[in-house]
């Protein structure tokens, strides 16, 4: 997808607004020669970014405002390393808003609806930012917050909850309870907009069924607004990203080239209008592919991504090969007997790597024999045999937030 006059003007803005505040980045751009944007090769000029360089910039370094514009500020949510502070001017928490309510209105939200956020408020950008697009839309936000499912499912019934908004993670556990405590007929959810990690088809499915309702993925993070920068349609899986807001590409990871629509890799976004910290050419480290075409909707101003298949910092290497999480995950969902929660756990026992795979069934099946047949669809794809362990149905860990699924403890 090629850059267009416009936005190559509005990068061009950004620049100078950056070199001009000689903040963090704009220190780098001048070291690395950049005085403009004035051409698609001069934008190709510009050098990505990736969270460690805005990890350098804390606190306040990725400011490009005086401090007394600054309204509020957000981190993202990892849990290691020094944080990503990113400031937020009042026309950049506007701006989030209106593309918030974008969102909501390509899922068919109206002001009609009531909007249950049981994602995290605080420095996380996920709560604030579905209510704040709930207010910009005119609906009914019911803010909830994480955890305290009792309670969650009390108000989800009694305020008739039309619209949930979740990580796919909580909206399974949610589902599962509703299924166990016969409370189906009970809710008023007709929509299911979720965020902030992956997830495959087979969990897809299995929400939707137990809770009957439509499926909506929304993207974004805290470098760039927060979530609500792009979501899917009625009409398919893939999420149109606000191209008045962004401007997306994909790269090779391995190799930083810029790859043609259709091809997957990494996203990379630049923000067009944002204030309080512009971010150029950013890494993601997201995987997926712009989709070429055109959508049913109708809305072709805006460019789509398909589903995130992970990230290219998930790789585990193991016996040479390297290993996604998304190609297990993909070979898990073949079973229809295998429930869509997983584990990998990767050990060093006797001097060699190990990879134990942890999967769900019911006690319907011969667990031996899906044990096998499991092991042996992934040495054919993968190109070693894992050891897989079957637990009942319900044993792998639910959360609240967003799943662990991989765990390396071959270097605890």
């Amino acid at each position: 997808m090629r850059i267009s006059d416009a936005q190559l003007k509005q990068v061009d803005r950004q620049v100078r607004r950056l070199l001009d505040s000689n903040n963090f980045y704009g220190r780098r751009l001048r070291e690395a020669g950049i005085d403009g944007v004035s051409s698609v090769e001069d934008f190709y000029k510009l050098p990505f970014s990736e969270k460690q360089d805005l990890r350098e910039a804390y606190p306040l370094g990725l400011a490009a405002v005086p401090q007394e514009q600054i309204v509020r500020i957000h981190s993202s949510s990892g849990t290691t390393g020094t944080p990503v502070i990113i400031p937020y001017t009042q026309k950049d928490v506007d701006d989030w808003a209106i593309q918030f309510a974008r969102c909501y209105e390509y899922a068919g939200v109206t002001k009609e609806d009531r909007i249950q956020i049981t994602p995290g408020y605080g420095l996380w950008t996920a709560g604030i930012g579905f209510q704040a697009g709930a207010e910009r839309l005119g609906a009914m936000a019911i803010p909830m917050g994480p955890g305290n499912t009792d309670k969650q499912l009390q108000f989800m019934i009694d305020m008739e909850a039309t619209v949930l908004t979740a990580t796919a993670s909580y909206a399974l556990l949610l589902a599962e309870e509703i299924e166990k405590r016969g409370l189906k007929d009970q809710i008023k959810l007709k929509k299911l907009i979720t965020g902030s990690e992956r997830s495959g088809e087979k969990i897809r499915k299995r929400i939707m069924d137990a809770l009957g309702v439509e499926y909506y993925d929304i993207y974004g993070l805290t470098e760039v607004y927060g979530p609500g920068i792009g979501i899917s349609c009625a009409h398919s899986h893939a999420m149109h990203v606000w191209s008045d807001y962004v401007y997306l590409e994909i790269i090779d990871p391995d190799t930083g080239e810029v790859l043609p629509d259709g091809e997957w890799g990494e996203i990379v976004l630049t923000t067009l209008v944002k204030e309080g910290a512009p971010l150029v050419r950013f890494r993601t480290h997201d995987l997926s592919r712009i989709v070429p075409g055109d959508c049913a909707c109708g809305h072709n101003e805006h460019p789509r991504i398909d589903t995130i298949t992970g990230r290219s910092d998930d790789m585990m290497k193991i016996h040479g090969v390297n290993v996604f999480p998304a190609q297990i995950e993909e070979i898990l969902a073949s079973f229809p007997e295998l429930s869509s929660e997983y584990q990998i756990r990767l050990s060093h026992l006797d001097r060699r790597d190990t990879m134990r795979i942890y999967v769900e069934t019911n006690g319907s099946v011969d667990w031996e024999d899906l044990r096998m047949r499991v092991a042996r669809r992934v040495k054919h794809r993968i190109g070693f045999t894992p050891l897989v362990k079957i637990v009942e149905l319900g044993v792998l860990p639910r959360s609240e937030k967003k799943t662990r699924r991989v765990f390396d403890e071959r270097y605890d």
